[in-house]
């Protein structure tokens, strides 16, 4: 494969319940949709839980890890060995972004822990708060202080890893956002979600779902704006390769 035409990765971690995945299709569908705006290339979508093998990180451009109706605390072996390719993916300085439960297995897989949030579930559109350090973050910088984003989580990183930056929380949970490397963060918060996913999840808990004036954008744009800074980081590494 040519160096510049390395996939991107999406790592599905399970599928939806079936009432979700009728109405709405499932995780990979909703980043697919998500990224429309960019232009992928080769876009590679794994299932550890179908025993489907992780190619190695040096063949990718990037990878996101997404949620999942699985608790990392149950230790699956599929969600296990994911672990292991995440430490090694770090490893090898791939831009990794882990999304909700993928948020939780990459700090826990680097040392952190995951837990039952003490404060309940977290579910529906909220307010994410970003940290003073966040500011000098590179992929953070630009944001306003405060923005909104879609969350449907009951597990949460109650101990990040050691040495991982923590830029934001919420409300009922101090780790929204986690920085472990250049090239490597995770958020509790669901940038590739829009309106009707969300309404389809609350609809599944038998909650009221949202009339939702203006989708939450700068989520959104976290995830577009991670893809975009590795696809140029990796033409980048091609165009120095080739001289």
């Amino acid at each position: 494969m040519n160096r510049a035409e390395k996939p991107l990765l999406i790592i599905q971690m399970g599928q939806p319940p079936a009432p979700i995945a009728a109405d709405v299709g499932q995780q990979s569908d909703w980043f697919r949709s998500a990224l429309a705006t960019l232009e992928l290339g080769e876009l590679l979508i794994v299932r550890p839980d179908l025993n489907e093998a992780l190619p190695p990180p040096s063949s990718l451009t990037a990878a996101i890890v997404t949620g999942s109706w699985a608790m990392v605390t149950d230790r699956l072996d599929w969600s296990e060995e994911t672990g292991v390719w995440l430490r090694r993916a770090v490893d090898e300085q791939l831009p990794l972004l882990g999304v909700c439960y993928g948020h939780q297995l990459l700090a826990d897989a680097l040392g952190g822990t995951v837990a039952d949030n003490p404060q309940g579930k977290e579910m529906g559109l909220e307010t994410i708060s970003l940290k003073p350090a966040a500011a000098q973050d590179a992929l953070l910088s630009g944001l306003p202080e405060a923005f909104s984003a879609y969350l449907t989580h009951v597990q949460s990183v109650a101990i990040p890893p050691p040495g991982a930056q923590v830029l934001a929380s919420s409300a009922l949970d101090g780790c929204q956002i986690l920085r472990y490397s250049p090239t490597a963060l995770s958020f509790q918060f669901h940038p590739e979600m829009e309106a009707g996913v969300m309404n389809a999840c609350l609809r599944n808990n038998r909650k009221p779902t949202l009339t939702v004036q203006e989708e939450p954008r700068w989520a959104r744009r976290l995830l577009v704006e991670f893809v975009r800074q590795a696809q140029l980081a990796q033409a980048a590494a091609a165009a120095a390769g080739s001289e």
